[in-house]
C-alpha cells in the first residue's frame, strides 16, 4: 500500500464520527491490508542489497535435486514442513530463508519447478505493519501476484514462475528503496519512507491441487445500509465461471460506494476493477471475507451524476493459480 493510500484512509477515518466500536482498529488494519489502489505514483525501483542473511534448502522428493547454499542461519520463527489448508489442499515446504530485523537485508533460494503451484509463506517477529520483503523470481520485477504483511499468523502469497521453467531463484529483499518516497501535498521534496523493520522467517511451498473442485461457503448477505449509504444493487458469481459483472443504479446524492465479498480458501487473492459509464475508475480492489463480527468495511466511493442512472461494469480476477479451488464472489453497490 502506498503512502498516498494510507493518508486517504487516515483522513477518511479522522473526518468520520467515532462510534463505540471495539473492533475499529482491526477494521482499519484490515482495510489497509486489502486496499491496493494502483495509481502509478510513488513507485520506486528496487536496489539490490549485498547482505545475505541466511538460506537453507529443505530436502524434497527424490526428483527435486539439492542446491548449494551460500550461508545458513536460524529462521526468525518455525514454518511447518507440511500442512493442510482449510479446503484440504496439501502443502509441502521446499525451501526456507531468514531475514534479520535490520534494513536492507537480502536472501535467495533456488527451488525446483515441478508443474505444481508454488506459494511463499512468511512469519515475522516485530511490529505489525513492519516493512515486508519484496519477492522477485530470477532477478525480474517484484512478484505481481501479491505480497506478505507482518502479522501474528503465517501468511501465504502465490509465486508466479516463468512458463516452462524447471527451477527458479527466489529473492527476498527488504531494501527500503523499493517502496518509494513520501511527497507532501505542496509539491515539496520526496522524502524516503522510514519503515519499521522486523525479523522474517520465509519459505517456499509447493501445493497439490485437490482432486475435485472444493465448494466454497455461502456468502453472508450484504448489509442493507453501510457507511451512511443504502444498498442499491448487487451481483456475484463463482470464479472462474463468472469473470465480469454489470450493475445499474441511481444515486440521488451523486455518490456510489462499491464493496466486495468473497468466500473460499483463496478469497484474499481475488481482485476487482470498475468502470462507471464506460470510464475506468483507476482502482483495483481486493476482496474481504466476512464470517462474523463487524462488516470488513473497505468501500470505494465514486462521484456520479445526481439522480441519473449509471452503469457499473467490472472485471474479476485471481492472483496466482487456483486449480480446483474456486472462489465465490459478490459486488454490492451503495448510494446516497
Amino acid at each position: 500500500m502506498s503512502a498516498h493510500d494510507l493518508r486517504d484512509v487516515l483522513r477518511e477515518r479522522a473526518e468520520a464520527p467515532a462510534p463505540l466500536n471495539p473492533h475499529r482498529h482491526d477494521q482499519i488494519r484490515s482495510r489497509i491490508r486489502r486496499t491496493r489502489i494502483r495509481r502509478g505514483a510513488m513507485a520506486g525501483a528496487a536496489v539490490a542489497a549485498a547482505v545475505v542473511v541466511g538460506v537453507s534448502l529443505i530436502p524434497g522428493a527424490a526428483d527435486a535435486p539439492a542446491r548449494e547454499i551460500t550461508a545458513a542461519a536460524k529462521p526468525a520463527a518455525s514454518l511447518p514442513e507440511t500442512f493442510t489448508s482449510g479446503d484440504g489442499t496439501e502443502y509441502r515446504r521446499v525451501a526456507t530463508a531468514g531475514l534479520a530485523a535490520e534494513g536492507g537485508q537480502k536472501a535467495s533460494v533456488t527451488v525446483p519447478v515441478t508443474g505444481k503451484p508454488l506459494d511463499v509463506a512468511g512469519l515475522c517477529e516485530g511490529r505489525p505493519g513492519s516493512q515486508p520483503p519484496s519477492i522477485t523470481v530470477n532477478g525480474g520485477r517484484p512478484n505481481q501476484a501479491g505480497s506478505l504483511t507482518c502479522g501474528k499468523d503465517m501468511e501465504l502469497t502465490p509465486l508466479v514462475v516463468p512458463e516452462g521453467a524447471t527451477e527458479v531463484t527466489v529473492t527476498f529483499d527488504t531494501d527500503v528503496s523499493a517502496y518509494g518516497c513520501l511527497r507532501d501535498g505542496k509539491g515539496g521534496s520526496c522524502e524516503p519512507l522510514k519503515p519499521h523493520w522486523a525479523a522474517w522467517s520465509l519459505a517456499v511451498y509447493e501445493w497439490t491441487p485437490p482432486a475435485e473442485p472444493v465448494e466454497p461457503d455461502d456468502l453472508r448477505a450484504a448489509p442493507a445500509r453501510l457507511a451512511g449509504m443504502k444498498l442499491a444493487a448487487r451481483t456475484g458469481g463463482m470464479w472462474k465461471e463468472e469473470r465480469s459483472f454489470e450493475l445499474v443504479v441511481k444515486s440521488p446524492g451523486g455518490k456510489v460506494g462499491l464493496e466486495q465479498l468473497c468466500a473460499g480458501d483463496l478469497a484474499g487473492r481475488m481482485w476487482f476493477t470498475y468502470r462507471i459509464n464506460g470510464k475506468d475508475t483507476g482502482t483495483t480492489a481486493d476482496c474481504a471475507t466476512w464470517k462474523g463480527g463487524p462488516f470488513p468495511l473497505a468501500m470505494g466511493e465514486h462521484t456520479v451524476p445526481k439522480g441519473e442512472k449509471v452503469t457499473i461494469t467490472g472485471e474479476v480476477g485471481l492472483r496466482g493459480e487456483a486449480t480446483n479451488r474456486p472462489v465465490r464472489w459478490e459486488v454490492a453497490a451503495y448510494v446516497k
